[in-house]
């Protein structure tokens, strides 16, 4: 691609000039957006997806509660307005069991994540990969070791059964979930088979939880199945402990979060992570993970926040999320 001389001085002014990309100036992957503020009313977020041109739409488990038992309804409705389903992640719904350390409860909560996959996910006859979170953190708030180990045990049971289908696990190290800290996604990743077990990087949990998003990106690589684009504030570029509260509603990252183009937003480096993404190749999903505490901190609606975050892409990445994809 030969860029624009305004895209090129804004990129240089962030760090370093965009590599080059793909044949045809477009790159090989492709940005979706999180239906989770939009709760039950997934026909919202997707007819919002066509109107701002996003390739994709990232659901949970409880935003398409109403299509449980008839995902290719969903699959045609999303057809319709030519939006593809990124992945959709767990949580939420009926009779669906979260906790993956718990030995009381472990053997549900895999069972449950299999039959989802293969009962709502599969149909779809396109998704790589399913991302979803892991449950909260225990009693008191502190892990041990042997917790983690039984997470791991119970996300190498998950992902040995879905690659089979062609479906790679990919767990999200989260504020306040089992999974937060340097030590314990190390600890996840030392556990889990690479062969059936990947990750799903998201830019803001990472910060707020004390690691760098670069570093992890760089340590795993070959692991990372999927990128989240969520900011955190200014001042925590380069944070290594834990940002939030370990207690209240706080403690997940609510009100913590930000969209690219908020006031105070650039705890993460997005344009070097781009240039990385685009330099290894990266052929996978790129979310933007907004959720409703987001429109709260800026007083936006979230489809004015999309909006707004993918005019920065155009002009400070260089790419339009539409446009610039290449794949089917």
């Amino acid at each position: 691609m030969t860029f624009s001389r305004r895209h090129f001085i804004v990129a240089a002014a962030a760090g370093a000039a965009l590599p080059a990309r793909a044949a045809g100036g477009r790159l090989p992957f492709r940005y979706a957006f999180s239906a989770i503020s939009w709760e039950t009313r997934v026909e919202d977020a997707i007819a919002t997806g066509e109107r701002l041109g996003f390739p994709g739409i990232e659901p949970f488990r409880h935003n398409v509660v109403n299509y449980l038992g008839r995902p290719k309804a969903l699959k045609a409705l999303m057809d319709a307005h030519h939006i593809r389903m990124a992945t959709c992640s767990n949580g939420g719904g009926p009779d669906f069991s979260g906790n993956f350390f718990d030995p009381a409860v472990a053997g549900k909560t895999v069972a449950d994540h299999i039959r989802f996959v293969r009962e709502f996910i599969l149909p779809f006859g396109y998704i790589n990969h399913f991302k979803m979170n892991m449950g909260p953190r225990p009693p008191g708030y502190d892990t041990n070791p042997d917790q983690i180990k039984r997470c791991a045990d119970s996300l190498n049971r998950i992902g040995a059964a879905i690659i089979k289908d062609g479906i790679k696990l990919a767990p999200h190290p989260h504020v306040n979930s089992l999974v937060e800290t340097q030590a314990e996604v190390d600890l996840l990743m030392k556990e889990t088979d690479p062969a059936h077990v990947w990750m799903t990087a998201d830019c803001a949990h990472l910060v707020l939880g004390g690691l760098d998003p670069m570093e992890v990106l760089t340590a795993y690589w070959p692991r990372i199945a999927e990128v989240h684009y969520k900011d955190a504030p200014r001042k925590l570029r380069g944070n290594r402990t834990v940002a939030v509260p370990r207690s209240g509603p706080e403690a997940g990252g609510h009100g913590w979060f930000r969209a690219m183009t908020d006031s105070d937003a650039g705890g993460v480096d997005f344009p070097r992570i781009q240039k990385y993404l685009i330099e290894k190749k990266y052929d996978g999903w790129v979310t933007l993970d907004y959720d409703a505490s987001m429109m709260a901190h800026s007083g936006k609606s979230m489809e004015a926040l999309l909006a707004a975050d993918k005019q920065y892409m155009i002009e400070k990445l260089g790419v339009d999320p539409k446009a610039n994809f290449s794949g089917a």
